[in-house]
Order: C-alpha cells, then structure tokens, then sequence
C-alpha cells in the first residue's frame, strides 16, 4: 500500500511541475525521489512544526498550515538536486496544486 501511495504521490508531484512553469522536476524517478523525501519530511518535521506553531495557526484559522507545507516544499528543493522551485510563491502554489492532483489520483486509484 505504502508503495502505491508513493506512485500516486510521483505521479501528482509529476504531473503539478509540469502544470507550473516555476517549478522544475527533471524526470519522473525525481518525481519518485521528491514524493518520498517530501514522506519523511512530512512524518518527521512537520508535526513538530504543527505543534510549535499552533498560536498562529489558530489566529489564521489553518491558513497558516498551506505556509508550512510550502516551506516544507522549499527544504525538499534544497536537499534534492532534481527539483527546482523558484521561489516561496511557487512553493504555495505547487503545495495546493500537489494537494489538489494527489487528492484526485488517491480517491481514482486508492
């Protein structure tokens, strides 16, 4: 199961750089890489973030988590050399697109 859910999120991440023109992936392997860094970055950094920032994300009403993601989405840019996001204006975007396609292959094919 994991192992599909992996494909799906390769297939979304694949899918969203090639829909955004600031965001780069150089082929689908990287796609794969970036959805399973993007997997452990999101199972052990961002509950921590999560937690240290609950004041701001109660004044935002949850906003503030799509920041987050597109930080998160920003330091998986820097540990891969394979994915370029030009800057945090596109890492939003590219969060909420991702959130979109990956929502729209998990509820086709999960």
């Amino acid at each position: 199961m994991f192992l599909l859910q992996l494909l799906v999120n390769g297939v979304a991440v694949f899918v969203a750089a090639y829909l955004l023109k600031g965001v780069y992936v150089k082929n689908f392997f990287h796609a794969l890489l970036t959805a399973l860094v993007l997997a452990l970055v999101n199972a052990l950094i961002r509950p921590i973030l999560l937690i240290l920032t609950i004041p701001i994300t109660l004044i935002t009403l949850g906003l503030f988590i799509l920041v987050l993601d597109a930080l998160l989405l920003m330091l998986v840019d820097k540990i891969l050399p394979g994915l370029k996001i030009k800057n945090f204006g596109w890492a939003f975007l590219f969060s909420i697109v991702l959130a979109l396609i990956n929502s729209i292959l998990s509820w086709i094919f999960l």
